[in-house]
């Protein structure tokens, strides 16, 4: 397969849409010789703060001298950003020869009857991530789950072990409600026996993670157990974090932006002593090294200085709160927002907390099958003012923003999901 022969397969199977389930992925990684079992793996499941923990544990083992494979989603600009190994995307001859192991061996399953549909365009990437991962050799596999934890492909892999960083509200349409019901199937990720390091603040939702590792024989984590743990000082354009462990009292300043990091920073440290005790040993020093070095693309990422433009993934309202506080904290001047979101989000959770912080605010939209119309998004956010403009090409949006910006000599804040960022940084960074 070519370069766009695989992205023409995997636009094919995009319009399969989500289908939750293990049946389908368990097969064909059977089928592929079980590649997942050539190395240990971690999987992290979570609200928000997974990417960010994955890239900080992947610089973690970086500094160890230790070739890591990154599986994360979504991707920005190229698919092949979610594949990644010792810090390098995957190459587009490897991605091609990995994904087209996948098709061979998926249409032989689908011909003989033993799989019943096709894999989704998720269950493809990830079968094609582990394969991967083990035609080259990688030490340890770090797995984002994309969606829930229970019946997410990346449920497949035995791991030694679980992360599970926050819990909040999204993607209720397929988890629940409820923050017991979206924590029991982020739980689903527990393994018999494998430690499980959680990040859930104390509530409903920490309280079904420990029953379920309880259940399951499974060692719990729980990075803030103890009041007050998590304490940040402000350092210029940085924060700088200081952790109680119980044992122990850590300081670390990532370079990743926001307060919130000091949340993953925690959730990525507790994870790598874990490691340590049970799967190899890891030297702290270096353990802070990779938190502090740790870089993730799209999360208050700043891609223009006059005037600033800033790009953030913020898609549900603890996302737009954590957007909020880094607004409040470094954002001395005037803003324009630049937004955009999924149908199926929290718009008017997310339009109440972010809006506000806005002098002109500009919607508009992304090329995929579930973004939201801008007039939808205007009649969700129940907002009708002079500050609001409509636009439906992104490009024109954000120069509609700039000029804006550069009238009030303001920032640009370009957020509401990370579909946008990728387009705006496809086309205009």
């Amino acid at each position: 397969m070519t370069f766009a022969q695989c992205r023409a397969y995997l636009e094919k199977l995009q319009v399969l849409g989500v289908k939750l389930g293990l049946d389908n992925v368990r097969v064909l990684l059977a089928a592929l010789e079980n590649p997942e079992r050539a190395y240990p793996s971690v999987l992290v499941a979570g609200t928000n703060g997974k990417g960010s923990v994955c890239a900080m544990l992947d610089a973690v083992l970086g500094r160890h001298g230790l070739r890591s494979g990154l599986y994360t989603s979504p991707h920005l600009t190229d698919v092949r950003e979610r594949i990644r190994l010792g810090g390098r995307m995957i190459s587009r001859p490897d991605f091609c020869r990995a994904l087209a192991s996948v098709r061979e061996a998926s249409e032989r399953l689908l011909g003989s009857g033993k799989m019943s549909a096709p894999p989704t365009h998720f269950e493809a990437l990830t079968c094609a991530a582990l394969l991967h991962f083990r035609e080259r050799r990688a030490d340890i596999a770090l797995l984002e789950v994309g969606l829930g934890g229970r019946f997410d492909a990346v449920n497949a892999v035995t791991p030694v072990l679980s992360v599970i960083t926050s819990i909040g509200l999204d993607h209720e349409r397929y988890l629940g409600k409820t923050l017991a019901r979206i924590a029991f199937e982020k739980a689903g990720i527990i393994k018999s026996g494998v430690p499980v390091v959680c990040g859930a603040s104390p509530g409903t939702a920490r309280t079904v993670i420990r029953r379920t590792a309880r259940e399951r024989g499974a060692d719990f984590v729980g990075v803030f157990d103890r009041p007050r743990s998590l304490r940040a000082h402000k350092k210029k354009s940085r924060f700088e974090f200081v952790y109680d462990a119980g044992d122990k009292t850590y300081r670390f300043r990532p370079r990743l932006a926001g307060r919130h990091q000091g949340a993953n920073g925690a959730v990525a440290l507790m994870a790598a002593r874990t490691l340590g005790r049970t799967w190899r040993l890891l030297e702290e020093r270096r353990i802070l090294e990779g938190i502090a070095a740790a870089e993730w693309p799209g999360r208050l990422e700043i891609v223009r200085r006059s005037p600033p433009v800033i790009l953030d993934g913020a898609h549900n309202p603890d996302g737009a709160a954590a957007l909020r506080d880094y607004v409040r904290d470094f954002i001395r001047r005037p803003l324009v927002l630049v937004f955009a979101a999924m149908r199926d989000k929290d718009i008017a959770g997310i339009s109440r907390i972010l809006f506000p912080l806005a002098r002109r605010i500009v919607l508009t939209k992304f090329s995929f099958h579930r973004a939201a119309e801008p007039e939808d998004i205007l009649r969700l956010a129940r907002r009708r003012d002079s500050r609001i403009i409509l636009e439906n090409d992104p490009g024109l949006a954000l120069r509609l923003a700039l000029r804006e910006a550069r009238r009030l000599r303001g920032a640009v804040l370009v957020t509401g999901s990370l579909f946008l960022v990728g387009e705006i940084k496809r086309r205009f960074v």
